[in-house]
């Protein structure tokens, strides 16, 4: 036989044990939140420090300082020849690097054209077309180290590199400064003449491409299933697979595009049309469903008011709800945009992870983006590459936070509070 139910005990004290006992466990609770919130904030913090830490760096370039006498060993260049789209051709047939590994090696001691980057004598090239002048003359110039050097001078080498660093710095012929052309070149073999400009520049293409196609296409789709679809089974089952859409792994829409846009209409390989294509097929539904979301967030008065006063439906919808739900749309598309910009898998199978040399100029041009450049550098055996890789990295979230800062901006800007 159970036991009748105890009475509540409503003693004085007896309530005040009560209410110390929650007392204490909304403390424990509010305490558990802000630990979680620290921990939260520590680790990014940590993650953030750290990248820059270590990317810092790639910014940096050692360079070394060699004479350049060309007085005594004049090139068979004339300044007429420098003018034009000729003078790197006639530069290059000179023998200009011959001359630069020379110097160096009457500079440096034996083995010294091994100091400096392969691209070193592309630094001379590009002063001589500047200054036409320094054809007859003897003039310094620092030239950039090789990559064991570069790593060795920033204290992350062997200790034979760091030996050779400690006799150039005492000899003052090393320097370290800013790298300019980590943000204007393009990808290299050579650690010390990489650049971050192609990828960049390919991910802003495919990025234009997403955002044309997905932004009115899901922005219609969702306004004509919030506004326009009647509701059957047709609708639910179109719903449904939105949804499901949103939470296929990306991989998925990396083989649809593989075997639809090069397989099946055989677009051009590694082109940011194809790269934006796919991506949109992944942004879309994401589109969809906070574009759905806003414009269901819009009062139905506002709807009621709109016709009361003879708007057509048409122009209740683009007159007054969409404007109102813009907001929310503006924010989940750039959210979505962001996501698409930090995707590697679906590009992958595309085939946008070849080399390449030279920032696109098209839409069809080969190219890569940011994500899978990184991806590429990280798997590079050259130690040069980790601190690019980092350098990378930063240049990424600068652009994912400057992205989701305009999305703060765009919600603050056209919010309407009724």
């Amino acid at each position: 036989m159970n036991n009748p139910r105890q009475p509540t005990d409503w003693t004085a004290a007896a309530v005040a044990r009560r209410t110390r006992r929650r007392y204490a466990a909304e403390r424990r609770f509010r305490l558990a939140g802000l630990a979680a919130v620290w921990l939260s904030a520590a680790f990014l913090a940590w993650l953030l420090a750290s990248m820059v830490w270590q990317g810092t760096s790639g910014f940096r370039q050692t360079r070394i300082t060699l004479p350049i006498d060309l007085a005594a060993a004049p090139l068979p260049v004339t300044p007429a020849q420098l003018r034009g789209r000729g003078a790197d051709l006639a530069l290059a047939g000179a023998g200009l690097d011959a001359l630069v590994d020379r110097a160096a090696v009457r500079t440096l001691g034996p083995g010294g054209d091994a100091l400096i980057s392969d691209g070193a004598w592309l630094v001379v090239r590009d002063a001589i077309k500047r200054d036409p002048a320094l054809l007859h003359r003897r003039f310094t110039i620092a030239v950039p180290a090789a990559s064991a050097i570069d790593v060795a001078a920033k204290h992350d080498g062997t200790p034979a590199a760091e030996a050779m660093v400690a006799t150039l710095d005492a000899r003052g012929l090393l320097g370290i400064g800013w790298s300019g052309g980590f943000l204007t070149a393009a990808d290299s073999t050579d650690s010390t003449r990489v650049g971050i400009w192609g990828a960049l520049k390919g991910s802003l293409l495919t990025m234009a491409v997403t955002l044309a196609l997905a932004f009115p296409i899901g922005v219609l789709a969702a306004l004509y299933l919030e506004e326009y679809a009647p509701r059957n089974r047709w609708t639910d089952l179109i719903e449904v697979s939105i949804n499901n859409l949103a939470a296929v792994p990306s991989i998925i829409f990396g083989l649809l595009g593989l075997a639809v846009f090069l397989g099946t209409f055989h677009l051009p390989r590694s082109a940011p049309l194809v790269g934006g294509l796919t991506l949109a097929l992944m942004t879309m539904p994401v589109i969809v469903i906070t574009g759905r979301n806003a414009i269901k967030a819009v009062p139905p008065s506002i709807r009621d008011a709109a016709l009361a006063v003879g708007a057509s439906p048409v122009q209740v919808v683009f007159d007054h709800v969409l404007p109102l739900a813009l907001p929310g749309i503006l924010t989940g598309t750039i959210i979505g945009m962001a996501r698409a910009l930090g995707e590697t898998a679906p590009l992958l199978m595309i085939g946008m992870r070849a080399f390449i040399a030279s920032p696109p100029g098209r839409l069809t041009d080969p190219a890569t983006v940011l994500p899978v450049q990184i991806f590429l550098w990280s798997d590079d055996i050259d130690r040069g590459f980790i601190e690019k890789t980092s350098a990378a990295i930063i240049v990424l979230l600068v652009v994912l936070l400057a992205m989701n800062g305009i999305a703060i901006y765009l919600r603050n800007r056209f919010e309407t509070r009724w």
